[in-house]
């Protein structure tokens, strides 16, 4: 916070700045003006001399050129965490498809086991 913006929300400090406003003496006309004068006409020309449209444009500009060197770094980065993400899910889907189907061969082996030895058995004479 700069000391104008303190000076401003606080009702003291804007009183003190009229006090002073009003007890500045007027210069003639020729005189030199002492620095604080200078420093505040050029202080008020600074913040007045900025046309909004310029300042947006300018902005504008930077938020372009900030996101055209990020672009790359942020695709890179995109890029590797989606293939990590996708290689774990991909990897426990396999996982699991493996684990189903060792489970699905252990009882189709199981039942094509029980059904030779029950046919087996009917078709012994003991």
């Amino acid at each position: 916070m700069s000391d104008d913006e303190g000076r401003d929300s606080n009702p003291l400090g804007g009183r003190v700045d009229a006090l002073l406003k009003q007890a500045k003496p007027q210069r003639a006309a020729g005189e030199v003006p002492v620095l604080t004068e200078v420093v505040a006409d050029e202080l008020a020309k600074r913040r007045t001399g900025i046309d909004r449209a310029v300042l947006e444009k300018i902005a504008l500009d930077v938020e372009r050129a900030v996101l055209a060197r990020l672009g790359p770094e942020l695709e890179r980065l995109v890029n590797e965490n989606l293939t990590r993400a996708l290689d774990t899910a991909l990897g426990k889907a396999l996982d699991a498809v493996r684990a189903e189907l060792a489970v699905s061969v252990r009882q189709m082996v199981r039942e094509a086991v029980a059904t030779s030895m029950v046919n087996a058995l009917k078709s012994d004479p003991q």
